[in-house]
Protein backbone atom coordinates (compact mmCIF):
# COMPACT_ATOMS: atom_id res chain seq x y z
CA UNK A 1 0.00 0.00 0.00
CA UNK A 2 3.10 2.66 0.71
CA UNK A 3 4.39 1.66 -2.95
CA UNK A 4 0.10 2.64 -4.51
CA UNK A 5 0.40 5.85 -1.81
CA UNK A 6 3.84 6.58 -3.53
CA UNK A 7 2.85 6.63 -6.99
CA UNK A 8 -0.15 8.54 -6.40
CA UNK A 9 1.36 11.35 -4.53
CA UNK A 10 4.34 11.34 -7.48
CA UNK A 11 1.05 11.70 -10.02
CA UNK A 12 -0.17 13.97 -7.53
CA UNK A 13 3.08 16.34 -7.56
CA UNK A 14 3.27 15.71 -11.49
CA UNK A 15 -0.36 17.91 -11.39
CA UNK A 16 0.92 20.37 -8.92
CA UNK A 17 3.49 21.24 -11.49
CA UNK A 18 0.63 21.39 -14.80
CA UNK A 19 0.57 25.61 -14.61
CA UNK A 20 1.84 26.70 -17.82
CA UNK A 21 -1.12 28.34 -18.27
CA UNK A 22 -1.68 30.48 -14.95
CA UNK A 23 2.06 32.55 -16.16
CA UNK A 24 2.95 32.00 -19.72
CA UNK A 25 -0.74 33.81 -21.27
CA UNK A 26 1.32 37.42 -20.62
CA UNK A 27 3.24 39.28 -18.35
CA UNK A 28 -0.22 41.03 -17.89
CA UNK A 29 -2.96 39.57 -19.94
CA UNK A 30 -4.57 37.06 -17.81
CA UNK A 31 -6.58 35.24 -20.94
CA UNK A 32 -5.80 33.66 -23.84
CA UNK A 33 -6.31 36.43 -26.67
CA UNK A 34 -5.83 39.25 -24.57
CA UNK A 35 -3.53 42.19 -25.55
CA UNK A 36 0.46 41.25 -24.46
CA UNK A 37 1.19 44.29 -22.74
CA UNK A 38 5.03 44.85 -22.31
CA UNK A 39 6.81 45.48 -19.21
CA UNK A 40 6.74 48.67 -18.02
CA UNK A 41 10.51 49.24 -18.70
CA UNK A 42 10.17 48.13 -21.93
CA UNK A 43 7.59 50.09 -22.75
CA UNK A 44 8.87 53.46 -21.30
CA UNK A 45 12.83 53.38 -22.01
CA UNK A 46 14.40 55.86 -19.70
CA UNK A 47 18.15 57.15 -20.15
CA UNK A 48 19.46 60.16 -18.01
CA UNK A 49 22.69 62.41 -19.35
CA UNK A 50 24.05 65.24 -17.22
CA UNK A 51 25.00 68.43 -19.74
CA UNK A 52 27.57 70.22 -19.92
CA UNK A 53 26.12 73.24 -17.86
CA UNK A 54 25.31 71.09 -14.96
CA UNK A 55 21.45 70.51 -16.02
CA UNK A 56 19.65 66.54 -16.19
CA UNK A 57 18.63 65.37 -19.51
CA UNK A 58 15.69 62.78 -18.42
CA UNK A 59 14.96 61.08 -21.93
CA UNK A 60 11.84 58.32 -22.34
CA UNK A 61 11.53 56.61 -25.21
CA UNK A 62 8.25 55.22 -25.61
CA UNK A 63 6.88 52.27 -27.06
CA UNK A 64 4.13 52.67 -30.07
CA UNK A 65 0.41 52.24 -28.82
CA UNK A 66 1.86 53.46 -25.05
CA UNK A 67 1.87 57.39 -23.81
CA UNK A 68 2.85 59.04 -20.52
CA UNK A 69 0.74 61.44 -18.17
CA UNK A 70 2.66 64.90 -18.41
CA UNK A 71 0.67 65.58 -14.86
CA UNK A 72 2.20 62.30 -13.46
CA UNK A 73 5.93 63.04 -13.91
CA UNK A 74 8.06 64.02 -10.36
CA UNK A 75 11.30 64.56 -9.58
CA UNK A 76 13.36 64.49 -6.88
CA UNK A 77 17.74 65.12 -6.32
CA UNK A 78 19.15 64.93 -3.61
CA UNK A 79 22.89 64.93 -1.78
CA UNK A 80 25.01 64.53 0.94
CA UNK A 81 23.50 68.18 2.75
CA UNK A 82 19.93 67.19 1.64
CA UNK A 83 17.34 68.09 -1.19
CA UNK A 84 18.00 70.17 -4.01
CA UNK A 85 15.06 72.15 -6.22
CA UNK A 86 14.73 71.43 -9.52
CA UNK A 87 13.08 73.14 -12.16
CA UNK A 88 11.55 71.05 -14.83
CA UNK A 89 11.27 71.94 -17.93
CA UNK A 90 8.20 70.01 -19.88
CA UNK A 91 7.69 70.04 -23.71
CA UNK A 92 4.89 70.18 -25.16
CA UNK A 93 2.12 67.42 -24.90
CA UNK A 94 -0.84 66.37 -26.73
CA UNK A 95 -4.32 66.88 -25.56
CA UNK A 96 -6.62 63.12 -24.61
CA UNK A 97 -9.48 62.21 -22.64
CA UNK A 98 -8.50 59.83 -20.72
CA UNK A 99 -10.91 57.42 -18.77
CA UNK A 100 -8.50 57.56 -15.82
CA UNK A 101 -7.89 61.10 -15.44
CA UNK A 102 -10.13 63.06 -17.53
CA UNK A 103 -8.90 65.69 -19.97
CA UNK A 104 -5.20 65.34 -19.79
CA UNK A 105 -1.48 66.24 -21.39
CA UNK A 106 -0.22 63.10 -22.83
CA UNK A 107 3.54 62.43 -24.41
CA UNK A 108 3.31 59.52 -27.26
CA UNK A 109 6.71 58.26 -28.70
CA UNK A 110 9.02 60.35 -26.67
CA UNK A 111 9.48 62.85 -23.74
CA UNK A 112 12.68 65.01 -23.28
CA UNK A 113 12.39 67.19 -19.64
CA UNK A 114 15.49 69.23 -18.87
CA UNK A 115 16.00 69.31 -15.17
CA UNK A 116 17.72 72.69 -13.66
CA UNK A 117 19.23 71.86 -10.30
CA UNK A 118 18.82 75.03 -8.15
CA UNK A 119 22.50 74.83 -6.65
CA UNK A 120 25.45 72.85 -7.53
CA UNK A 121 26.59 69.58 -5.94
CA UNK A 122 29.19 66.99 -6.79
CA UNK A 123 27.40 64.55 -6.90
CA UNK A 124 23.90 63.78 -6.03
CA UNK A 125 21.24 61.02 -6.26
CA UNK A 126 18.07 61.36 -9.14
CA UNK A 127 14.89 59.73 -8.42
CA UNK A 128 12.17 60.39 -11.07
CA UNK A 129 8.66 59.41 -10.87
CA UNK A 130 6.32 58.61 -14.09
CA UNK A 131 3.12 56.93 -14.97
CA UNK A 132 1.90 55.68 -18.32
CA UNK A 133 -1.20 53.71 -20.19
CA UNK A 134 -1.46 51.22 -23.10
CA UNK A 135 -3.94 52.45 -25.78
CA UNK A 136 -5.40 48.64 -25.36
CA UNK A 137 -6.40 49.51 -21.49
CA UNK A 138 -3.86 48.78 -19.04
CA UNK A 139 -2.80 51.98 -17.03
CA UNK A 140 0.15 51.14 -15.20
CA UNK A 141 0.78 51.97 -11.29
CA UNK A 142 3.73 55.15 -10.92
CA UNK A 143 7.26 53.77 -11.59
CA UNK A 144 10.12 55.59 -9.96
CA UNK A 145 13.61 54.89 -11.39
CA UNK A 146 16.68 56.03 -9.54
CA UNK A 147 20.00 57.42 -10.66
CA UNK A 148 23.41 58.01 -9.10
CA UNK A 149 24.93 61.08 -10.86
CA UNK A 150 28.12 62.45 -10.94
CA UNK A 151 28.39 65.54 -11.99
CA UNK A 152 31.93 66.34 -12.30
CA UNK A 153 32.67 63.36 -14.27
CA UNK A 154 29.42 63.95 -16.08
CA UNK A 155 28.16 60.67 -15.91
CA UNK A 156 24.38 59.02 -14.64
CA UNK A 157 24.23 55.45 -13.41
CA UNK A 158 21.03 53.51 -13.03
CA UNK A 159 20.52 52.21 -9.52
CA UNK A 160 18.15 49.11 -8.99
CA UNK A 161 17.01 50.40 -5.87
CA UNK A 162 16.37 53.39 -3.99
CA UNK A 163 19.52 54.23 -1.72
CA UNK A 164 19.92 54.11 1.92
CA UNK A 165 19.73 57.58 3.59
CA UNK A 166 21.69 57.62 6.42
CA UNK A 167 19.76 58.82 9.53
CA UNK A 168 21.01 60.57 12.93
CA UNK A 169 21.78 58.78 15.59
CA UNK A 170 18.82 59.32 17.68
CA UNK A 171 16.48 58.74 15.36
CA UNK A 172 17.88 55.72 14.26
CA UNK A 173 18.05 54.57 17.64
CA UNK A 174 14.05 55.51 17.83
CA UNK A 175 13.70 53.56 14.11
CA UNK A 176 15.19 50.69 15.66
CA UNK A 177 13.24 50.59 18.72
CA UNK A 178 10.03 50.62 16.79
CA UNK A 179 11.13 48.53 14.12
CA UNK A 180 11.43 45.49 16.74
CA UNK A 181 7.75 46.49 18.23
CA UNK A 182 6.34 46.54 14.83
CA UNK A 183 8.39 42.93 14.47
CA UNK A 184 6.97 41.46 17.34
CA UNK A 185 3.70 42.64 16.72
CA UNK A 186 3.56 41.16 13.17
CA UNK A 187 5.21 37.72 14.70
CA UNK A 188 2.50 37.57 17.41
CA UNK A 189 -0.41 37.92 14.65
CA UNK A 190 1.30 35.43 12.68
CA UNK A 191 1.49 33.11 15.87
CA UNK A 192 -2.42 33.26 16.24
CA UNK A 193 -3.22 33.22 12.46
CA UNK A 194 -1.38 30.24 12.47
CA UNK A 195 -3.07 28.89 15.83
CA UNK A 196 -6.13 29.49 14.17
CA UNK A 197 -5.83 27.93 10.74
CA UNK A 198 -6.39 24.17 13.21
CA UNK A 199 -9.77 24.73 13.60
CA UNK A 200 -10.32 25.11 9.86
CA UNK A 201 -11.73 21.93 8.21
CA UNK A 202 -9.55 21.33 6.00
CA UNK A 203 -6.65 21.06 8.83
CA UNK A 204 -9.10 19.73 11.62
CA UNK A 205 -9.23 15.95 11.27
CA UNK A 206 -5.51 15.71 11.06
CA UNK A 207 -5.31 17.53 14.47
CA UNK A 208 -7.96 15.76 16.31
CA UNK A 209 -6.64 12.16 15.02
CA UNK A 210 -3.00 13.04 16.23
CA UNK A 211 -4.22 14.32 19.95
CA UNK A 212 -6.52 10.89 19.98
CA UNK A 213 -3.47 8.88 19.16
CA UNK A 214 -2.05 10.67 22.59
CA UNK A 215 -4.41 8.48 24.63
CA UNK A 216 -2.98 5.59 25.00
CA UNK A 217 1.04 7.13 24.74
CA UNK A 218 3.36 7.58 27.31
CA UNK A 219 4.91 11.02 28.10
CA UNK A 220 7.73 10.17 26.39
CA UNK A 221 6.15 9.35 23.28
CA UNK A 222 4.00 12.60 23.49
CA UNK A 223 6.51 14.84 23.74
CA UNK A 224 8.64 13.24 21.36
CA UNK A 225 6.29 13.47 18.48
CA UNK A 226 4.53 16.70 19.43
CA UNK A 227 8.19 18.16 18.59
CA UNK A 228 8.35 15.78 15.56
CA UNK A 229 5.20 16.82 14.07
CA UNK A 230 5.90 20.88 15.06
CA UNK A 231 9.66 20.46 13.24
CA UNK A 232 7.66 19.35 10.27
CA UNK A 233 4.95 22.06 10.44
CA UNK A 234 7.80 25.06 10.85
CA UNK A 235 10.20 23.41 8.08
CA UNK A 236 6.86 23.15 5.37
CA UNK A 237 6.18 26.91 6.32
CA UNK A 238 9.58 27.88 5.77
CA UNK A 239 10.21 26.15 2.84
CA UNK A 240 7.09 28.16 1.64
CA UNK A 241 7.76 31.35 2.69
CA UNK A 242 11.75 30.39 0.42
CA UNK A 243 9.57 29.95 -2.56
CA UNK A 244 7.38 32.90 -1.86
CA UNK A 245 10.41 35.15 -1.24
CA UNK A 246 12.38 33.85 -4.32
CA UNK A 247 9.23 34.50 -6.49
CA UNK A 248 8.80 37.80 -5.60
CA UNK A 249 12.78 38.40 -5.96
CA UNK A 250 12.39 36.91 -9.12
CA UNK A 251 9.95 39.80 -10.35
CA UNK A 252 6.78 37.30 -10.34
CA UNK A 253 3.50 38.83 -9.41
CA UNK A 254 2.71 36.35 -7.11
CA UNK A 255 0.90 36.25 -3.05
CA UNK A 256 -0.03 33.82 -0.60
CA UNK A 257 -2.50 31.22 -2.66
CA UNK A 258 -1.15 31.51 -5.35
CA UNK A 259 -0.24 27.24 -5.69
CA UNK A 260 -4.13 27.66 -5.90
CA UNK A 261 -4.55 29.68 -8.69
CA UNK A 262 -3.23 26.53 -10.61
CA UNK A 263 -5.77 24.06 -11.57
CA UNK A 264 -3.46 21.32 -11.66
CA UNK A 265 -2.54 21.90 -8.33
CA UNK A 266 -6.42 22.51 -7.00
CA UNK A 267 -7.46 18.70 -8.25
CA UNK A 268 -4.20 17.14 -7.05
CA UNK A 269 -4.77 18.57 -3.56
CA UNK A 270 -8.79 17.47 -3.88
CA UNK A 271 -7.29 13.78 -4.59
CA UNK A 272 -5.14 13.69 -1.62
CA UNK A 273 -8.62 14.61 0.08
CA UNK A 274 -10.36 12.18 -1.00
CA UNK A 275 -7.65 9.63 -0.45
CA UNK A 276 -7.65 10.29 3.47
CA UNK A 277 -10.93 10.47 3.46
CA UNK A 278 -10.91 7.14 2.14
CA UNK A 279 -8.36 6.09 4.26
CA UNK A 280 -10.65 7.15 7.82
CA UNK A 281 -13.59 5.54 6.14
CA UNK A 282 -11.88 2.28 6.43
CA UNK A 283 -11.96 2.07 2.46
CA UNK A 284 -8.50 1.52 1.98
CA UNK A 285 -5.23 1.52 4.61
CA UNK A 286 -2.12 3.21 4.27
CA UNK A 287 0.41 1.64 6.20
CA UNK A 288 -2.01 1.39 9.16
CA UNK A 289 -3.28 5.25 9.26
CA UNK A 290 -2.94 7.80 6.78
CA UNK A 291 -2.65 10.59 9.27
CA UNK A 292 -0.33 8.84 11.60
CA UNK A 293 1.64 7.50 8.73
CA UNK A 294 2.05 11.00 7.13
CA UNK A 295 0.88 9.89 3.95
CA UNK A 296 2.69 6.53 3.79
CA UNK A 297 6.18 8.52 4.50
CA UNK A 298 6.62 7.29 7.64
CA UNK A 299 8.43 3.92 8.85
CA UNK A 300 11.08 3.12 11.92
CA UNK A 301 8.15 3.42 14.26
CA UNK A 302 6.32 5.95 13.33
CA UNK A 303 8.98 9.20 13.65
CA UNK A 304 8.77 10.41 10.95
CA UNK A 305 5.40 9.68 10.54
CA UNK A 306 4.65 12.17 13.25
CA UNK A 307 6.99 14.98 10.89
CA UNK A 308 5.35 13.98 7.59
CA UNK A 309 2.33 14.60 9.27
CA UNK A 310 2.74 18.18 10.15
CA UNK A 311 3.81 18.90 6.38
CA UNK A 312 0.70 17.25 5.40
CA UNK A 313 -1.01 19.55 7.64
CA UNK A 314 0.91 22.72 5.60
CA UNK A 315 -0.35 21.32 2.68
CA UNK A 316 -4.07 20.59 3.29
CA UNK A 317 -4.13 23.95 5.32
CA UNK A 318 -3.95 25.45 1.39
CA UNK A 319 -7.32 26.60 1.01
CA UNK A 320 -7.80 28.11 4.45
CA UNK A 321 -6.23 31.29 5.75
CA UNK A 322 -7.11 33.02 8.51
CA UNK A 323 -8.10 36.88 9.57
CA UNK A 324 -4.77 37.56 12.10
CA UNK A 325 -2.39 36.03 8.73
CA UNK A 326 -2.67 38.83 5.82
CA UNK A 327 -1.25 41.62 7.46
CA UNK A 328 2.08 39.60 9.09
CA UNK A 329 2.21 37.73 5.82
CA UNK A 330 2.15 41.35 3.72
CA UNK A 331 4.65 42.53 6.41
CA UNK A 332 6.66 39.08 5.77
CA UNK A 333 7.53 39.31 1.91
CA UNK A 334 8.22 43.26 2.09
CA UNK A 335 10.98 42.67 4.71
CA UNK A 336 14.81 41.36 4.09
CA UNK A 337 14.54 37.72 3.70
CA UNK A 338 15.57 36.40 7.04
CA UNK A 339 12.87 38.48 8.68
CA UNK A 340 10.25 36.91 6.38
CA UNK A 341 11.66 34.07 7.11
CA UNK A 342 11.26 34.58 10.90
CA UNK A 343 7.33 35.67 10.78
CA UNK A 344 6.95 32.36 8.51
CA UNK A 345 8.52 30.43 11.47
CA UNK A 346 6.09 31.95 13.71
CA UNK A 347 3.05 31.17 11.73
CA UNK A 348 4.43 27.74 11.72
CA UNK A 349 4.86 27.87 16.06
CA UNK A 350 1.57 28.89 15.88
CA UNK A 351 -0.42 26.07 13.73
CA UNK A 352 1.88 23.36 15.90
CA UNK A 353 0.75 24.92 19.72
CA UNK A 354 -2.24 23.61 20.05
CA UNK A 355 -0.65 19.76 19.56
CA UNK A 356 2.33 20.78 22.08
CA UNK A 357 -0.11 22.04 24.21
CA UNK A 358 -1.78 17.97 24.46
CA UNK A 359 1.50 16.60 24.19
CA UNK A 360 2.37 18.24 27.40
CA UNK A 361 -1.00 19.11 29.44
CA UNK A 362 -1.96 16.63 31.22
CA UNK A 363 -4.68 19.31 32.25
CA UNK A 364 -6.07 19.48 28.09
CA UNK A 365 -5.20 15.67 27.87
CA UNK A 366 -8.07 15.09 30.70
CA UNK A 367 -10.83 17.24 28.87
CA UNK A 368 -10.86 14.20 26.69
CA UNK A 369 -13.31 11.46 26.22
CA UNK A 370 -11.57 8.27 27.86
CA UNK A 371 -10.76 5.98 25.22
CA UNK A 372 -13.23 3.60 23.57
CA UNK A 373 -14.95 2.84 20.03
CA UNK A 374 -16.50 6.18 19.70
CA UNK A 375 -12.78 7.22 18.94
CA UNK A 376 -13.41 4.84 15.21
CA UNK A 377 -16.58 6.46 15.00
CA UNK A 378 -15.26 9.74 15.39
CA UNK A 379 -12.30 8.76 13.16
CA UNK A 380 -15.09 8.12 10.52
CA UNK A 381 -16.96 11.17 11.10
CA UNK A 382 -13.83 12.94 10.25
CA UNK A 383 -13.74 11.55 6.69
CA UNK A 384 -17.21 14.05 5.74
CA UNK A 385 -15.38 17.48 6.09
CA UNK A 386 -12.77 16.47 3.92
CA UNK A 387 -15.18 14.66 1.27
CA UNK A 388 -16.86 18.26 1.34
CA UNK A 389 -13.59 19.86 1.08
CA UNK A 390 -12.79 17.62 -2.18
CA UNK A 391 -15.80 18.61 -3.69
CA UNK A 392 -15.40 22.47 -3.25
CA UNK A 393 -11.75 22.20 -4.70
CA UNK A 394 -12.99 20.32 -7.55
CA UNK A 395 -15.65 23.39 -8.09
CA UNK A 396 -12.71 25.90 -7.52
CA UNK A 397 -11.29 24.18 -10.69
CA UNK A 398 -14.23 23.89 -12.63
CA UNK A 399 -14.07 27.31 -11.89
CA UNK A 400 -10.90 28.42 -12.90
CA UNK A 401 -11.35 26.08 -16.47
CA UNK A 402 -14.49 25.07 -17.21
CA UNK A 403 -16.99 21.98 -16.73
CA UNK A 404 -15.65 19.78 -18.97
CA UNK A 405 -12.33 19.74 -16.70
CA UNK A 406 -14.58 19.55 -13.68
CA UNK A 407 -16.29 16.40 -15.17
CA UNK A 408 -13.18 14.81 -16.11
CA UNK A 409 -11.55 15.37 -12.64
CA UNK A 410 -14.66 14.00 -11.12
CA UNK A 411 -14.27 10.76 -13.12
CA UNK A 412 -10.45 10.78 -12.37
CA UNK A 413 -12.01 10.83 -9.11
CA UNK A 414 -14.16 7.42 -9.31
CA UNK A 415 -10.68 5.76 -10.61
CA UNK A 416 -8.75 7.40 -8.08
CA UNK A 417 -11.23 5.65 -5.34
CA UNK A 418 -11.22 2.82 -7.60
CA UNK A 419 -7.57 2.09 -7.49
CA UNK A 420 -7.07 2.16 -3.60
CA UNK A 421 -9.96 0.21 -3.17
CA UNK A 422 -8.53 -2.56 -5.47
CA UNK A 423 -5.01 -2.29 -4.16
CA UNK A 424 -5.69 -4.40 -1.12
CA UNK A 425 -7.31 -6.97 -2.38
CA UNK A 426 -5.69 -10.21 -4.24
CA UNK A 427 -2.50 -9.31 -5.59
CA UNK A 428 -3.40 -10.21 -9.26
CA UNK A 429 -5.48 -6.87 -9.15
CA UNK A 430 -2.23 -4.61 -8.19
CA UNK A 431 -1.78 -4.20 -11.95
CA UNK A 432 -5.29 -2.95 -12.08
CA UNK A 433 -5.01 -0.91 -9.75
CA UNK A 434 -2.02 1.18 -10.86
CA UNK A 435 -3.16 1.78 -14.22
CA UNK A 436 -6.90 3.51 -12.44
CA UNK A 437 -4.22 5.50 -10.56
CA UNK A 438 -2.54 6.45 -14.01
CA UNK A 439 -6.06 7.19 -15.82
CA UNK A 440 -7.11 9.45 -12.52
CA UNK A 441 -3.96 11.43 -13.06
CA UNK A 442 -3.97 11.63 -16.60
CA UNK A 443 -8.03 12.94 -16.28
CA UNK A 444 -6.63 15.33 -13.66
CA UNK A 445 -4.26 16.99 -16.30
CA UNK A 446 -6.62 17.03 -18.98
CA UNK A 447 -7.88 20.50 -19.45
CA UNK A 448 -11.11 21.39 -21.87
CA UNK A 449 -11.47 23.96 -24.06
CA UNK A 450 -13.00 26.30 -21.49
CA UNK A 451 -10.19 28.04 -20.08
CA UNK A 452 -10.89 31.11 -17.30
CA UNK A 453 -14.12 32.00 -16.04
CA UNK A 454 -15.51 35.41 -15.59
CA UNK A 455 -15.39 37.59 -12.50
CA UNK A 456 -18.32 37.03 -10.49
CA UNK A 457 -20.40 39.96 -12.00
CA UNK A 458 -23.37 40.71 -14.11
CA UNK A 459 -27.04 39.82 -12.49
CA UNK A 460 -26.05 40.25 -8.73
CA UNK A 461 -25.48 43.77 -9.29
CA UNK A 462 -21.60 43.39 -9.29
CA UNK A 463 -19.14 44.43 -11.90
CA UNK A 464 -15.89 43.41 -13.09
CA UNK A 465 -12.88 45.74 -11.51
CA UNK A 466 -9.78 47.14 -13.78
CA UNK A 467 -7.99 50.22 -13.06
CA UNK A 468 -10.32 52.09 -15.56
CA UNK A 469 -13.55 51.47 -14.61
CA UNK A 470 -12.56 52.34 -10.90
CA UNK A 471 -11.28 55.98 -12.39
CA UNK A 472 -14.40 56.24 -14.69
CA UNK A 473 -16.87 55.68 -12.06
CA UNK A 474 -15.58 57.90 -9.67
CA UNK A 475 -15.05 60.61 -12.36
CA UNK A 476 -18.69 60.28 -12.60
CA UNK A 477 -19.20 61.24 -9.03
CA UNK A 478 -19.39 57.47 -7.31
CA UNK A 479 -17.80 55.91 -4.30
CA UNK A 480 -16.94 52.15 -5.59
CA UNK A 481 -16.50 49.27 -3.14
CA UNK A 482 -13.85 46.56 -4.46
CA UNK A 483 -14.12 42.94 -3.77
CA UNK A 484 -11.15 41.09 -4.03
CA UNK A 485 -11.61 37.61 -4.13
CA UNK A 486 -11.51 33.75 -5.13
CA UNK A 487 -13.58 30.81 -5.02
CA UNK A 488 -10.65 28.94 -3.29
CA UNK A 489 -10.86 31.39 -0.34
CA UNK A 490 -12.42 30.38 2.43
CA UNK A 491 -12.52 33.61 4.48
CA UNK A 492 -13.86 35.57 0.81
CA UNK A 493 -16.79 33.47 0.91
CA UNK A 494 -17.82 33.43 4.38
CA UNK A 495 -17.66 36.92 3.96
CA UNK A 496 -19.66 37.27 1.05
CA UNK A 497 -22.63 34.86 2.50
CA UNK A 498 -22.24 36.73 6.11
CA UNK A 499 -21.96 40.12 5.20
CA UNK A 500 -21.26 41.75 1.76
CA UNK A 501 -24.08 39.77 -0.50
CA UNK A 502 -26.97 40.24 2.40
CA UNK A 503 -29.89 42.62 2.14
CA UNK A 504 -28.81 44.88 4.28
CA UNK A 505 -25.55 45.45 2.81
CA UNK A 506 -26.76 45.85 -1.13
CA UNK A 507 -29.73 48.01 0.48
CA UNK A 508 -27.34 50.13 1.84
CA UNK A 509 -24.61 50.44 -1.32
CA UNK A 510 -27.70 51.06 -3.25
CA UNK A 511 -29.35 53.94 -1.21
CA UNK A 512 -25.69 55.86 -1.45
CA UNK A 513 -25.19 55.08 -5.23
CA UNK A 514 -21.76 52.73 -4.40
CA UNK A 515 -20.43 50.71 -7.40
CA UNK A 516 -19.67 46.94 -6.58
CA UNK A 517 -16.83 46.10 -8.27
CA UNK A 518 -15.16 42.27 -7.98
CA UNK A 519 -11.40 41.63 -8.47
CA UNK A 520 -11.19 38.18 -8.76
CA UNK A 521 -8.24 36.21 -8.50
CA UNK A 522 -9.09 32.37 -8.68
CA UNK A 523 -6.52 32.61 -11.81
CA UNK A 524 -3.68 34.17 -12.22
CA UNK A 525 -3.91 37.56 -12.82
CA UNK A 526 -0.93 40.19 -12.52
CA UNK A 527 -2.78 43.52 -12.47
CA UNK A 528 -4.94 42.31 -9.16
CA UNK A 529 -1.46 40.84 -7.86
CA UNK A 530 0.04 44.64 -8.41
CA UNK A 531 -3.02 45.93 -6.42
CA UNK A 532 -2.33 43.84 -3.92
CA UNK A 533 1.10 44.78 -3.34
CA UNK A 534 0.48 48.45 -3.28
CA UNK A 535 -1.79 48.17 -0.16
CA UNK A 536 0.98 46.21 1.10
CA UNK A 537 -0.85 42.61 1.06
CA UNK A 538 0.61 39.07 -0.45
CA UNK A 539 -3.06 37.27 0.03
CA UNK A 540 -6.68 38.31 -0.08
CA UNK A 541 -9.21 38.94 1.09
CA UNK A 542 -8.37 42.98 0.19
CA UNK A 543 -11.69 44.80 0.26
CA UNK A 544 -11.21 48.65 -0.90
CA UNK A 545 -14.01 51.20 -0.96
CA UNK A 546 -13.16 54.37 -2.73
CA UNK A 547 -14.36 57.66 -2.24
CA UNK A 548 -16.19 59.38 -4.89
CA UNK A 549 -13.51 62.00 -5.07
CA UNK A 550 -10.62 60.49 -7.30
CA UNK A 551 -7.92 62.44 -5.16
CA UNK A 552 -9.21 60.77 -1.47
CA UNK A 553 -6.93 57.40 -0.85
CA UNK A 554 -9.47 54.11 -0.42
CA UNK A 555 -10.81 52.99 3.45
CA UNK A 556 -8.88 49.34 3.37
CA UNK A 557 -11.61 47.33 5.73
CA UNK A 558 -10.42 44.16 7.76
CA UNK A 559 -10.19 40.99 6.26
CA UNK A 560 -12.82 39.51 8.79
CA UNK A 561 -16.02 41.64 8.12
CA UNK A 562 -19.01 42.32 10.09
CA UNK A 563 -22.01 44.70 8.76
CA UNK A 564 -20.97 47.07 11.73
CA UNK A 565 -17.86 47.59 10.39
CA UNK A 566 -19.10 47.70 6.66
CA UNK A 567 -21.60 50.35 7.37
CA UNK A 568 -19.23 52.36 9.30
CA UNK A 569 -16.71 52.83 6.65
CA UNK A 570 -19.37 53.07 4.03
CA UNK A 571 -20.27 56.27 6.37
CA UNK A 572 -17.27 57.83 6.77
CA UNK A 573 -17.14 57.40 2.81
CA UNK A 574 -20.11 58.81 1.72
CA UNK A 575 -20.48 61.16 4.53
CA UNK A 576 -24.31 59.79 5.10
CA UNK A 577 -25.40 60.25 8.82
CA UNK A 578 -28.24 57.66 8.37
CA UNK A 579 -26.63 55.47 6.67
CA UNK A 580 -27.34 52.85 9.80
CA UNK A 581 -31.08 53.28 9.09
CA UNK A 582 -29.96 51.80 5.46
CA UNK A 583 -29.56 48.20 6.61
CA UNK A 584 -32.87 47.85 9.06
Amino acid sequence: MRTALAILLILGSLLGHVRADAFDAGALAGTAGAPQFLPVTEAYQLAVEVEADGDLRAYWQIADAYYMYQHRFSFELRDDSGEIAVTADMPEALSRTDEYFGEVSVYYQQADITLRPARHAARATLSLTSQGCADAGLCYPPHTQYFDVDFDAGTATPLAEAPERPAPAAATGEAASAGAAVLLSMLALAFVGGAILNLMPCVFPILSLKVLSFARSTDHDRHLHSWLYTAGVVASFLLVAAVLIGLKQAGEAVGWGFQLQSPGFVIALAYLFIAMGLSLSGVVDFGGNLMNAGSGLANRGGRSGSFFTGVLAVVVASPCTAPFMGTALGFAVSQPPQVGLLVFAALGAGMAAPLLLFGYSGLARRLMPRPGPWMETLKQFLAFPLYVTAVWLLWVAGRQTGVDTMAAALVGAVMLALGLWLWDRRHWRRGLAVACLVVAAGLGAWRGPEHGVAARAGDDGRGTWSETQVAALRAAGKPVFVDVTADWCITCKANEATVLLTEDITRAFGSHGVAYLVADWTNHDAAIAALLERHGRTGIPLYLLYPADPGAAPLVLPQLLTKKTVLAALRDVAGAPDIADAAQ
